[in-house]
């Protein structure tokens, strides 16, 4: 897939993703030793877009299964098109087929509702797809026992067609948000990273690509005042897509300068629970940005204070 860990880091930069040098590592060993790529952190950190752009990278197909609660395995690998199998036995009748002959082929591909593991696995294109399983922690148990075998073989079996194996091995990213413990044994199965909340460079990296235009001083407050809204004890600390949807309101409304008005008013674009808001209400709103205003003063000045801008807490 890559050749060296550097060219990682250059494609991803192209389709404006900052990663670092552990995430392309990680990246570049998948393609290297063909195992499926694990990533697990808070909501918001960019876990998912990772897939997105190794498919951009790749120019092929993203398939994307969605986890959740009660998810089983026929919905993940595929179902009978019913509806399809019930018209073709009435069409067959009608035909004036015999008793013997209707419905003998309702049970093939044709009939087939391909989902997203079944999908991957039987692509037909020259090129592997990436498949994303996200959110595996919202899954269940036995769904993650089941998930285990597909990505050991890549192979399933449908009783009424036969083995199917994949012909292009997909590349497979799974995200957790670790609303619950993964199984170490599926786990060991892939190759893990931790994607943390950016330090304050990165995050101002990041707001620099994607919101394009952005004066830097005001990129700067929205990094700091991010940075100090996490070393809060919120419900849902704001992660980097967060940062991104408010610096895109704040250019929106012309704002060129944080202050309590403009704050308070897009508090929506930073905190999606109530009682996260209302803390910041009672736990004062103007100490928070003072303290922002605080982190950015140090942080522009330089190389000297970036030990201050990674550890800096309230």
């Amino acid at each position: 897939m890559f050749n060296t860990i550097d060219e990682v880091e250059k494609a991803f930069s192209k389709n404006n993703y900052i990663a670092d040098r552990a995430l392309a590592t990680t990246v570049f060993l998948a393609g290297a030793l063909n195992k499926p790529v694990f990533l697990e952190g808070e909501p918001g950190v960019g876990k998912t877009e990772v897939a997105k752009v190794m498919a951009e990278i790749m120019d092929t197909r993203l398939i994307r299964l969605q986890c959740y609660e009660g998810l089983d395995a026929n919905t993940a690998l595929y179902e009978w098109n019913y509806p399809k199998q019930m018209l073709e036995v009435r069409l067959e009748e009608a035909r004036g087929h015999s008793k013997e002959e209707i419905g003998r082929n309702i049970f093939s591909e044709e009939f087939l509702l391909k989902r997203p593991l079944l999908d991957a696995i039987q692509g037909t294109n020259e090129r592997a797809p990436v498949l994303l399983i996200d959110e595996v922690d919202r899954s269940d148990e036995e769904f993650e026992a089941f998930l285990l075998e597909v990505l050991s073989d890549f192979q399933i079996t449908i009783p009424e067609i036969g083995t199917i194996k994949a012909k292009h091995r997909p590349y497979v990213v799974l995200t957790s948000n670790r609303t619950r413990e993964i199984h170490d044994a599926l786990k060991r199965r892939c190759l893990y990273l931790w994607i943390d909340y950016p330090i304050f460079e990165k995050e101002l990296e990041i707001v620099n690509v994607k919101v394009p235009g952005i004066r830097e001083d005001l990129a700067r407050q929205v990094c700091s005042f991010m940075q100090v809204a996490r070393t809060r004890d919120f419900y849902k600390r704001p992660g980097i897509a967060e940062t991104i949807d408010w610096a895109l309101a704040l250019m929106a409304l012309g704002i060129s300068e944080l202050d309590n008005g403009t704050v308070d008013a897009t508090l929506g674009c930073v905190f999606k629970y109530r009682e996260d808001i209302q803390k910041v209400h009672d736990e004062g709103l103007p100490e928070l940005i003072e303290k922002a205003k605080v982190l950015k003063d140090r942080a522009s000045k330089g190389p000297a204070n970036a030990p201050f801008v990674r550890t800096w807490k309230t």
